[in-house]
């Protein structure tokens, strides 16, 4: 999921780290490949602005590792670089265990605190379609769904497809992911009527993102701070 790299003192770990950082801006830059002219039709503004990234294909998975905490800081780093080059703007929701229904609830909502709803009705979805997601549960799924229902549990891939089909929308992840900037996951069994856009700090957090003139007024930061 990672590379890694072994540096020999602390000069030479700001200038790799540096030439990282600079390279993860240019392979974004580089990515050939255009989205297809569904989001034209679904007229989102995020996925205008990205038309440049080609998205890795949803595989639904749990969550099983946690990246390091040198990892992790490097990912948030890499995010909101990301997030800076491609003029966007984080809607931050709390990190209590419930930031992936309340990133979702926002997006749906314009509010992060219909988050028990939105979980409620993923869980729903869940149960009700067990076998479009059992074979990506290694546990008993009765145990699993069971324990997504309960509030400050994290939500994983599994319930990103749920959210996905139930809400019928195409749910598009901008990454932290070194080689992985832009997942997008779409509805199983019918066409996406709508695009929700999260950020996704590798397995640790999701906010919810809007094109930077898009962002509420009362939270819209001043450009200078989100541009070099």
């Amino acid at each position: 999921m990672r590379n890694g790299t072994t540096y020999s003192d602390g000069a030479s770990t700001s200038t790799s780290t540096s030439l990282s950082s600079q390279q993860d801006v240019e392979d974004d830059r580089m990515i050939a490949v255009v989205l297809s002219e569904e989001y034209a039709k679904l007229d989102g503004a995020v996925g205008r602005r990205l038309t440049n990234l080609a998205p890795v294909p949803h595989v639904p998975r749990i969550i099983l590792h946690f990246p390091s905490t040198s990892d992790s800081n490097l990912d948030y780093q890499r995010l909101l670089q990301r997030i800076n080059v491609y003029g966007l703007y984080e809607v931050r929701v709390s990190g209590d265990g419930n930031c992936q229904f309340r990133a979702l609830s926002d997006q749906i909502y314009r509010s992060p605190e219909h988050h028990k709803h939105v979980r409620k009705e993923v869980v729903k979805q869940l149960k009700d379609n067990y076998a479009l997601y059992e074979a990506y549960v290694p546990m008993n799924f009765k145990r699993y769904y069971k324990k997504m229902a309960k509030s400050g549990e994290w939500g994983d891939h599994v319930t990103l497809q749920a959210a996905a089909d139930k809400f019928a929308a195409k749910i598009c992840l901008l990454t932290s992911f070194r080689d992985t900037c832009f997942i997008e996951i779409v509805p199983q069994h019918q066409a996406p009527a709508r695009e929700l856009w999260l950020s996704f700090w590798s397995e640790v957090h999701y906010n919810s993102l809007y094109e930077l003139r898009d962002a509420p007024p009362q939270l819209k930061p001043k450009k200078k701070h989100w541009f070099f």
